[in-house]
């Protein structure tokens, strides 16, 4: 298992604990990657991240890697993923922003071991969006994810990591709307401001690059992980409770089932993100007009 880590010392141990709640975990190996700091004042943060690292126990073995310079969160993923799958067949990654339930090792282990020789699946993924209706016990959608999710040798050789050739493959088979959920959520633009250098997203070229493969990710149906990062603390994190989800603690059985993608899913998570987005909208013409009336009484 490989788990990365930058200047939040708080939120790592949370990480930890709940990784340690799980029974697979003192049978499961620790690679945990600590980047360097990006600006001085953030050095103190760093140094306490790596002090607590150093005294983590109850894995099977613990193997940590300071970063010697400051890698961003895109390339110490990309380059620890890819490190670690020089080593195994198979990978599971968490960030030190996820919290994850006591099932959360087994189900990543299950999907893992039960599809392992299906090319069509790319990944395992342990958060599943908090929709408005009772989603099946496992399914599957079409394309990857990033909040606590495990892969293959196999499939990661498939990750590209320039987005203007994903971007344009996309565009000559005509893929952005279903990229986009049918319009739903803004993928495209997503992957339009990394390739300007507006964010610094390797999941955004994770998830076009499973897409274009036509690969499929297995989801439970509750969720495993929840992100306790989205509150202002994070580099690339938010401060909104959209993705909020109360974390599953029941096992997930993990069957084998039809490789497809589940249509209903795919609807439920498209009403999902048309809602919250919906939602967005309301609250910030509110906050327009409030503005706007407050300028009028100061005038």
């Amino acid at each position: 298992m490989s788990l990365f880590a930058y200047r939040r010392p708080e939120h790592l141990r949370r990480t930890v604990n709940g990784l340690l709640s799980n029974p697979e975990a003192r049978r499961t190996p620790l690679y945990l990657f600590c980047d360097a700091a990006r600006k001085p004042e953030h050095q103190a943060e760093v140094d306490a991240v790596r002090r607590y690292a150093e005294s983590i126990g109850g894995f099977a073995h613990l193997e940590l890697i300071r970063r010697s310079e400051n890698l961003g969160l895109a390339r110490s993923i990309v380059a620890g993923v890819t490190e670690v799958l020089q080593q195994h067949e198979s990978v599971i990654v968490v960030e030190d922003d996820l919290l994850t339930a006591p099932h959360f090792l087994s189900f990543m282990n299950a999907g893992l071991s039960c599809y392992a020789a299906d090319e069509q699946v790319g990944s395992i993924h342990g958060y599943t969006y908090p929709v408005d209706t009772q989603l099946p016990e496992t399914f599957f959608l079409r394309g990857a994810d990033c909040w606590g999710w495990a892969t293959w040798r196999r499939a990661w050789r498939h990750f590209n990591s320039n987005g203007s050739e994903l971007l344009r493959e996309l565009r000559c088979r005509g893929l952005t709307r279903a990229f986009d959920l049918g319009g739903a959520y803004p993928y495209t633009k997503m992957l339009e401001g990394q390739i300007a250098g507006r964010n610094d997203s390797w999941a955004i070229r994770w998830h076009a690059s499973c897409f274009l493969k036509e690969m499929l990710t297995l989801y439970p149906a509750r969720s495993l992980v929840s992100n306790i990062g989205n509150d202002g603390t994070g580099t690339h994190g938010g401060n909104e409770e959209t993705f909020d989800v109360e974390l599953c603690q029941r096992r997930i059985d993990v069957q084998r089932i039809e490789c497809r993608q589940n249509e209903a899913a795919l609807a439920a998570v498209a009403r999902f993100f048309r809602r919250e987005r919906r939602i967005d909208k309301r609250i910030v013409r509110r906050v327009r007009s409030a503005l706007s009336a407050i300028k009028s009484v100061a005038r």
